[in-house]
């Protein structure tokens, strides 16, 4: 769905492939000049191209968003190169499937990624946001930051973190024309999901996990970031939208 986004700037994080790719995408096919953000460098310059292959207007910026220099550095360059800052897609993350979440390092990498990276974006987007009166922010939590997973302790406690800084956004900005919503993810097929389902029997158990029986796709989730930060959605803030095939209504 095209929503006249011409005119608009829309910055995403993690958008060298997977949700942050299409949500970017999506913004361009809508209208809007993109800032694409990531910290691989080679696949975050081929969301660009392809955004520009297709008519579209973006621009590459490096960002780790666990540093808040490169976080500042990053929404001053949207605003140097186009002037404004309407939407913003938080969606850079790690998940450490496999990994001990309770040893020290692999715990902090992902507060530093997935929560304190998230809480950097919002204050400096909030910031431009604010001087114009006006702006969208999506961040991007997941079903596990509304139910548990007793495999993963930082991916959970993060996620929900996620919901609770959302809900944080909405409340401090609500009556400054800022709107906060989330998204919340289920299994998705992404470059971070490949390696499960490349095995047929594991692609099997994860289609299995939602009633609809299959993984979603990364342009159902831009969908529903682009309407969050659509006019369609003027009533809509501190909500995180569950995008997960009924995977939580088992």
């Amino acid at each position: 769905m095209n929503y006249g986004f011409d005119g608009k700037v829309a910055l995403v994080t993690g958008a060298s492939g997977g949700i942050g790719r299409a949500t970017a995408l999506a913004f361009a096919a809508s209208g809007a000049a993109v800032v694409v953000s990531d910290v691989n460098d080679e696949a975050g310059e081929e969301t660009v191209a392809l955004i520009a292959a297709a008519g579209g207007k973006a621009l590459y910026q490096r960002c780790n968003v666990a540093e808040p220099a490169e976080v500042k550095a990053l929404v001053a360059r949207a605003v140097a190169d186009y002037g404004r800052l309407d939407f913003a897609h938080n969606n850079a993350g790690i998940n450490n499937m496999g990994a001990d979440e309770y040893e020290d390092a692999v715990w902090d990498r992902a507060i530093a990624v997935n929560l304190s990276g998230v809480m950097y974006c919002m204050r400096e987007e909030a910031e431009v946001m604010l001087a114009q009166g006006k702006g969208a922010i999506v961040n991007t939590s997941s079903i596990n930051g509304l139910v548990g997973n007793g495999a993963q302790p930082g991916y959970t406690a993060t996620k929900h973190g996620v919901i609770g800084l959302t809900r944080h956004g909405a409340l401090r900005w609500a009556k400054a024309g800022i709107r906060v919503n989330a998204v919340c993810p289920g299994v998705i097929e992404t470059p971070m999901t490949a390696p499960l389902t490349a095995n047929p029997e594991i692609r099997k158990v994860m289609d299995g996990m939602t009633p609809m029986g299959r993984m979603g796709y990364a342009e159902e989730i831009a969908a529903a970031v682009l309407w969050l930060c659509s006019d369609q959605a003027s009533f809509v803030t501190g909500h995180p939208l569950v995008v997960d095939g009924g995977a939580t209504v088992f």
